[in-house]
Order: structure tokens, then sequence, then C-alpha cells
């Protein structure tokens, strides 16, 4: 790279190449790098022997699949070019390179048109405010009606792409250029300046570009070179310059890792300077699993090496200057869309994987460590994710189709050695609400104290999620809002229908609490985590499902079959349009119906007709009902969502559901919705559903607005049957000002299909903490220390014994969790049920999921004196018994076993002495042992 003075630091340049599949994008890169003289001989693609497609599955396949940076040098610029897939399975990797151009060059086949692809394309490009610049190719390719086909292209790109799209063809100097371009800028000034003979400034053409208002339009045949230098002409003339700061800044848009195994974060400087060794701070965000937060903290890091790349080759700099390009070296935790320095973090991206695939792995295979082997692969695509279902066992990865599918075959085989396969496609779906709703969420377990008011409002589709604080800070402190903000960032939200990731909505912090004394750092994450989960157990719940837009010719005459078909696929359409005995249909339907329809359109059309798609925005699912049936999913068992809220009483940590909490908060926000100040119930929007108290799903909202404490009251006879269980449970109702006594009204039962009864358990099971039960008996305590199994023996004898008589089937729990390699075991033991935890899963563990599964229909209790787990195990529905309970319940069986034998023993054995007192002492020497 020529030396560049501090002056000419502005002059550095990026752009991009972007095309739909097929546009001959990597024949225009062979001849721009031809042309400025970086290469001697233009390679092709059909020869594998191109300058940027050095990946050896991009050469075999014949696309790009990676993006890839080259540099340019013109008289008076030195460009980076970055020529990125397209194919649209690697759209992603395009969308994180339009952050850091300066100007883009769009491809268009005239063959193909403006096709959907393409429209995504120039959507993509108005999303990240990138100035573009249209080549449209293979211009040699038409034999007949060259000039038609060339106006009527231009027409279909001011309709569907840019407004202010003007031919620079014939050269930016050309009369009907100029006049064009004064159009465009819609100054009326110089509109007449130009009707005078005047040319307009490249300056104010410059600006226009920049601004999105000029897109210049260049026809020509890459393969030929025909309009290649007048690209790089326009590119010198026309393209924008960027301005940078003097303080570091740069963003973050790939990581790859060298032919060693070394980790390379690119990225692009928009401002300052970076050089080898410097410390470069950044936030890390490292996602623990599927059901739990993310940990967010910041990380220091030395750069160690700085590369500048141009095909598959670097050569290794001191330093990078604002506007270079550059690989760094030395830095662990980056992740694409990063801003380090004074650059921003970006947020999500437009296109999402639409469809998950469960991967088949070869028999004995180790999911886990396959699991935590193909992760590694999210490194280099973030929108690759893979999900490990706890539930079904397996492994299942989020992809864009089927290109990808191959090449994470091929690089799970390639870098690991592993075989897989992919199994029955599902969709990927979402969730939102539709109206405003609050959330709120307490945590107050003894000596700790949070309370959080979230107002939660459905947000533009395609925003994703969104936060922001409107809470005074003498309510509560500006570092707790912040704390709170935090905590909502650092966490993928789940909605309550299926469990999907929540999307689309705008959380605002408007009211919290904090204790000067007992508040500790945890108890706003958990306060925030509650309120989210308790305001979308309230809210109207849409679930949504990605649709492509598509684009259809075919025949007109075929076009009431199209519809028709389009129709049974729950497709929006647009009036088609028809010419010269072609129809044209857009519109867009459920990926999972849509998918597939070309080999259909293919053989009724005998070939003639041609569909092309891009993925959509998600849109309300057309058949909830049937997938939050085929789901499942109970929100108030997923233990890593909570809904409920823990509150203080008697000295102790108590839960209350999702359903109560808001009448016992601390604080009150002021916020209502619409409909409770006007007095009425309002009208579900269409597709939401509810979360009943009782678990149900309702497609409507139930016609009477019930406040939290009514729906519970009415599911009781009446107001002393309530008052009784609630002073059972809680102790005499006391209010916290004034000590007088609140009063809970009971009124008519709920109709049937508000809540759904829990069904009358027909089988119970006691679920026990083996090693929690060991350590708190003080015998069995004492045995432990000197010989573990010696007392683990002893227990399986004792609760072997205790199940002969008790009625319920008994399960006991042992931990296994630091057994390296240890895998999941149960075993029976006379007439008990053993299981031993696999590596990393507690006895807790094990039993809050096993009771969680069994309380849906049989009766549970669990045997520990783990206060935290009977806390959960309480909240789940289950009955507790502590180890000193349990003891005495096996000293009454006892008891009442010797009385039972005592009456139905013969009076005298043979061997002298009743049997029953021999009995008796055999039971008192089991005693003394317990």
């Amino acid at each position: 790279m020529p030396d560049k003075t501090p002056g000419e630091r502005n002059r550095m340049r990026c752009i991009g190449l972007i095309a739909h599949v097929d546009a001959g994008k990597t024949t225009l890169t062979e001849g721009l790098l031809f042309a400025c003289g970086e290469i001697r001989k233009r390679g092709r693609v059909d020869s594998r022997d191109t300058f940027l497609d050095t990946d050896v599955m991009e050469r075999n396949r014949g696309i790009t699949i990676y993006s890839k940076s080259a540099l340019l040098h013109t008289p008076s610029h030195t460009y980076t070019l970055l020529d990125t897939p397209g194919h649209a399975d690697f759209g992603t990797e395009m969308e994180r390179v339009l952050s850091v151009l300066d100007c883009a060059v769009l491809l268009i086949s005239i063959a193909d048109g403006v096709n959907a692809q393409v429209r995504l394309l120039g959507d993509l490009l108005a999303h990240y405010h990138v100035p573009a610049v249209v080549f449209v190719n293979k211009t040699d390719q038409v034999t007949d009606g060259l000039p038609e086909k060339k106006a009527a292209l231009l027409a279909d790109i001011r309709k569907h792409l840019f407004f202010g799209a003007v031919d620079f063809t014939n050269g930016a100097g050309d009369a009907e250029v100029q006049e064009n371009c004064a159009l465009c800028l819609g100054q009326e000034e110089l509109l007449l300046s130009v009707m005078e003979g005047e040319n307009i400034p490249d300056a104010v053409i410059c600006d226009g570009i920049r601004r999105r208002e000029i897109v210049p339009v260049l026809f020509g045949a890459a393969l030929r070179m025909e309009g290649v230098q007048e690209l790089l002409t326009l590119l010198d003339r026309f393209v924008p310059d960027r301005k940078y700061g003097s303080g570091f800044a740069a963003r973050v848009f790939k990581i790859t890792r060298d032919p060693a195994g070394e980790r390379e974060t690119w990225m692009r400087l928009t401002g300052g300077s970076l050089a080898v060794r410097d410390t470069v701070t950044y936030s890390v965000s490292q996602t623990l699993s599927e059901d739990e937060e993310d940990s967010v903290s910041s990380l220091t890091e030395k750069t160690t090496g700085i590369r500048l790349y141009s095909g598959g080759k670097w050569t290794a700099l001191a330093k990078a200057e604002a506007g270079d390009v550059v690989a760094v070296t030395g830095l662990t935790k980056t992740f694409s869309g990063q801003g380090l320095g004074e650059e921003k973090t970006l947020g999500g991206g437009v296109l999402t994987p639409a469809l998950a695939f469960e991967i088949l792995l070869p028999p004995k295979t180790d999911p886990h460590l396959a699991f935590r082997r193909l992760t590694q692969l999210e490194e280099a695509e973030p929108t690759l994710r893979f999900v490990y279902d706890e539930r079904r066992k397996e492994i299942r990865a989020h992809l864009m189709g089927q290109v990808q599918k191959e090449i994470v075959q091929d690089l799970a085989m390639r870098r690991f050695g592993l075989p897989i396969s992919f199994g029955t496609p599902s969709v990927v779906y979402e969730e939102t609400i539709a109206r405003p709703v609050e959330g709120v969420g307490h945590f107050e377990p003894l000596r700790h104290y949070a309370e959080v008011h979230l107002l939660m409002e459905p947000g533009e589709r395609g925003s994703g999620l969104t936060f922001d604080t409107a809470c005074p800070s003498d309510l509560l402190p500006r570092h707790y809002q912040n704390l709170v903000l935090t905590h909502l960032r650092e966490r993928r939200h789940r909605g309550v229908l299926t469990g999907s990731l929540l999307t689309d909505v705008k959380i605002t912090l408007i009211a919290g609490k904090a204790h000067e004394k007992h508040t500790e750092g945890g108890d706003f994450r958990q306060a925030t985590y509650r309120a989210v989960r308790q305001g979308l157990m309230m809210a109207e719940n849409v679930l949504l499902e990605p649709y492509d837009d598509f684009m259809i010719r075919l025949p007109s005459g075929l076009l009431g079959r199209a519809m028709q078909d389009l129709e049974k696929m729950h497709a929006k359409m647009e009036l088609p349009d028809e010419e010269g005995g072609t129809a044209v249909l857009r519109g867009s339907a459920p990926v999972i119906m849509i998918e597939g329809y070309q080999e259909s359109l293919t053989a009724y059309t005998k070939g003639e007709g041609k569909m092309s798609l891009r993925r959509g925005i998600s849109r309300p699912c057309h058949n909830p009902e049937e997938v939050i049936a085929a789901a499942g999913y109970d929100p108030e068992l997923d233990r890593g969502q909570p809904s409920a809220s823990v509150f203080c009483e008697h000295g102790a940590g108590t839960l209350s559901p999702w359903y109560e909490v808001r009448e016992r908060m601390h604080v009150d926000s002021g916020w209502r919705p619409a409909e409770e100040a006007a007095g009425t119930a309002g009208n579900a929007e269409e597709g939401a559903h509810f979360r009943t108290s009782g678990g149900t799903v309702l497609g409507t909202r139930p016609k009477e607005v019930l406040s939290f404490r009514e729906a519970e009251a009415r599911r009781l006879a009446g107001e002393d049957e309530l008052r009784a269980i609630f002073e059972r449970t809680y102790g005499p109702a006391k209010s916290r000002e004034g000590g007088q006594k609140k009063t809970v009204r009971a009124a008519e039962p709920l109709p049937p299909s508000y809540r759904k009864p829990r069904p009358k358990a027909e089988k119970e099971y006691l679920l026990v903490d083996g090693y929690n039960i060991i350590h708190a008996w003080e015998d069995l305590s004492t045995l432990a220390e000197k010989d573990l199994k010696a007392a683990r023996d002893r227990l399986l004898d004792i609760l072997s014994d205790f199940a002969g008589f008790d009625k319920r089937s008994l399960i006991l729990v042992f931990d296994a969790y630091k057994v390296t390699g240890g895998q999941e075991r149960v075993m029976r033991y006379h007439n008990i049920d053993v299981v031993y935890t696999r590596e990393a899963e507690t006895a807790d563990q094990y039993i809050e999921k096993a009771a969680h599964e069994l309380i849906r229909h049989y009766g549970v209790t669990v045997a520990t004196s783990d206060a935290v787990e009977q806390i959960i195990i309480f909240g789940a529905g289950a009955v507790r018994l502590s180890a000193g309970d349990l003891l005495l319940e096996i000293r009454s069986a006892k008891a009442a076993m010797r009385e039972v034998l005592a009456q139905k023993m013969p009076p005298r054995s043979e061997t002298g002495g009743t049997l029953a007192e021999k009995v008796r002492s055999a039971m008192d020497g089991q005693d003394a042992t317990v």
C-alpha cells in the first residue's frame, strides 16, 4: 500500500460488491483487479483460478461463501474492495460487510432484472444507509432490443429500488444525465442552471450520492471488460469520502481463523489508529445455555498482530490508520457487528435463519461433546446457531437453507472429523405482544430486596427488543436503573406460548425500589427477569412465523392455478402484472408453506415458471393453535424463566404466582391499561393469545377483567374458606401499614374456559435427595465420614423398608455431577427406584426437573432440607418434607408395622419367645442405626 500523508487520510475508501447469485460479481471483481494492474491475468469461476475465491469449498462449488478483501490502487485513491457472497444462504455474511462500506456496487443481471433477491439487497442498503452504484451486467447476452431492455430495467430500478436512479453510461457530462441529477436533487435553481447549459459541480453530485438521492447506473459486460473502466472512473470521481475522528474507533465485521488456527478479528478503523501491542477494552457477552442468562463483562487484551489482506495473502503492519480494513490477532472474544473504542455496537441483523434442523450424529457419539465442537462454527457465522434441547436430548441447528447445510456438514467433517446429517426441518418461531402491558417483579428473600416495574409495548416488525428508562431518579437511583437496563439486554427473553424468542417489543423501566441496606447486585437481575416474565403472562401474546417475499413469473394462462396454490399457502398477494403473455405475481407467504414450491411450479408450467424468494419479516402465524398445542410448552414450569415473585414473610422468602404479585407490590407506577382506565375489557388483536392462571391458552380475552386476587378468590367456594387457607399458609393477614387487615372478597366461580383445573392425582411420588438426607441424619452422617458407600447402602435399606409400608412410589436420587464423563443411571433396588445423575447435574436439578414433570399428573412430595430447593419445589406445587420430618414418618411407619405384626403373629415360636417380640427386637435394632 502506498505511503499516505495525514492530509490524504480521508482519501482511503472501502467499496463492496453485492449481487444476487450468478449476476457475474466474481467476473467483475477480476475485471476491476485487472484494470488497476493488481493481477496480470483475469481468472474465471469455471477455471477455479479467481483471485478472491481462495477457499476449497468456494472453488469446488463455484460460488462465493465468505467475504474477501483486495486492494485496488488508482492514481487518486486506494480502495479496499470487499467481495461478498451472492447466494441467499450466505446473505448474512454480506449484510455484516455493509456496515463498513463507503459505497456499494450493486450488480444486476440484465436477464434476471429486479428479482426478489435484488429487492432484498436494495432494502438492506437502505437499512444501513449505504450509498450505491448499480452496474447492470451481461448486456452482451441481449441480442435484440437492447435499448428497450435497458429502458425497461431502468424503470424497474426506479420503481422497486432507487427512485433517484440515473443512467451514467454516457458520462456525467451528458445533458440528459445532468438534467436527471438536477431533478433527483429537487433544487429549482440547479435545474435552471442546467437548462442554461451549466454542469452541476461534482461536489454537489457527490453529496447527492452520499444522501442516496442520486444512484448512478451503468450498463456493461464484465466478461468483455465493457463498462469496467467507466465504473472505476465513476467511483474515483463521485464516491463520497468519509471523515474520521482522532480517537480510536473500529467496526468488527468478520471473525476467521488462519490455517494455523489463530483467531483473526476483521475490522475497519473508523477513527484514530491501532498499533501492535496496543490494548483494546471491549464488552464480552458469553452465552451460558439456552435457558440461562448471558453474562456481560469487559475484557482488556493486547493486539499481537495486524494483517493487511489482499486475496489469500497478507502483509504485516506495525500500525493501522483510520480507513484501513485489517485482520487483528490477539482479541479472543470479539464478535461481528461489535464496535470498539468510540464506535457503537450494532444490533441484530435483518436476515435471520427461518428453519431449524435436527443434527443426526453417528452412533455412540457423545452429544454433549459434539455440541461443544459444533458451537465453535458459530464464531465465523453468528446467525448459525446450535441449540441443545435438553428435553428431547437432541442438537438443533438454525440455518438459512440447503447450501448452508452442506457447508456445515463439510466444515464439521474437515475441522472435527465429525460426519453429521440433518433431520426434518422445523420453523423458527418468534413471539411478541399485541398491546401495552405492565410487568412487575419483586425479589425479597431474607436480607435481599429489589422491585421493578416495566412497561412493555409492541414495536415495529423487525425492530427486535429495545430498552429505555422513564423512571424518576428520586424513586430509583440512576445506577440501579442502569443495572436494570443491563439485565434486560444481557438475556434472551422467551415468550410464554411456545418458549420461542421474544422480539419486536419496547421495554421501558417506569418504576422500581431498592433497600438502603439489603439490596445487593444480583437482586435487580432477579426482579427484572421476573418482571418481564410476569408482563408476558399478563399480555396478549402473538406467535410469529417467518415469511418469504416471492416473485413468480409464469404464462398468463396459468395465473389462476398459481393464485389458487398461493391462497392455500395463506399467502398475501399483490395485484398481478401481465404483459405480453407473461404474468408476474408478488407477495409473501409462510416459509414452511412456500419452501419447495418451485418444483411444483416447474412441473405445471413445463419449465416456464420461475420463482425467486427473499427473506421477509416475521408475521402472525397462520396456524397458532396447532403450533402452540404441538409445542406443549408450560411457562410456569420453565425454571430458567420464572414469572413468580419472592416476598419476605415470617423471616423467609415465599413465592407468589404471577397472577397475585401486582397487588402485593410496594410501589405503584401509576400506569393502567387504556381499557381499564375506560372501564372496558377491550377487544383482542387478531392472532393474540392469553395465558390464564391455570396455564390455559385462550384465543380471546376473557369477557370480565378480573384483578389477580379476585381471579384466585373465584376458585374457592367462599370467603371463609379463602381466609382459612390463606392464614394456614401465611399466618394472619396483616397490612404493611397501620396493622389493618385487608378483606379479600369471594365471588362466583370462574367459567370453565378460564382456568384448566389440575386433575386429581391417581398416583403419588416421593422424591428423596439422598446425600442431603445422609448428612442431615446424625447416625448416617457419622457413618458417611468413615464409609460413604456403607451410609448409602444403609439408607437404601431403610427407605426400601419404608416404601413397603408407604403408598407413594419412592425415587432416591444421588449426585454424580463430579464424576467425569458420568452418564445418568437408573436402577431398581427391591421396591424403590435409585437415580445417579449424570456429569454436571446435581440431585437438586434432577429433582426439580422431575417434580415439574410429574406434578402435572401426580401428587409429588420432595424430601430435602435444602431451603432454596424447598422454595422452588413449593412454588411448583409439590409438598415439602424436611429430613427430620422424613425420619419421623419412617419411625411412625415402623411403629405401625410393629402393631400390625403383633396382632397377626402367633403367640409363641418353636425356638422360644413370641415371633412378634423377635421382630420387634429386630426393628428396635434398626431404629438404633437410624
